[in-house]
């Protein structure tokens, strides 16, 4: 039996209880991603996001966004963390950058909408 771990960072603690209580299956997912160890957690670059998305979309990146590459159209983008220089890019590109904590209050159930970049 594996050792269990003790995560520290109090941001993701409420945040995987908050996508605990969540039912839809993409809410589980999301939480599967950010429950990883964190050498193994998602890390996204702003050419992965322009690349496998299309202008005007919802993307969640379950870890962290970083400022690698061009975004050359308004996305938003919802993830955990950013870096500076992503939130920069992304807002240059006419997108915005939020948390997930944020989507999951106002729009639990629109995840028809939403699509998941790992």
């Amino acid at each position: 039996m594996g050792k269990k771990r003790n995560i520290e960072n109090k941001r993701l603690l409420n945040l995987l209880n908050l996508l605990r209580k969540a039912k839809k299956p993409f809410w589980k997912r999301v939480r599967e991603l950010l429950s990883r160890p964190r050498r193994k957690r998602v890390e996204v670059n702003l050419s992965k996001i322009d690349k496998y998305s299309n202008e005007g979309e919802t993307i969640v990146v379950p870890g962290k966004v970083l400022g690698g590459g061009i975004l050359s159209k308004p996305v938003r983008i919802v993830a955990f963390s950013f870096s500076e220089s992503a939130k920069n890019l992304i807002v240059k590109a006419g997108g915005k950058a939020e948390k997930i904590e944020d989507l999951l209050e106002k729009e639990q159930d629109n995840v028809s909408e939403f699509r998941i970049i790992i």
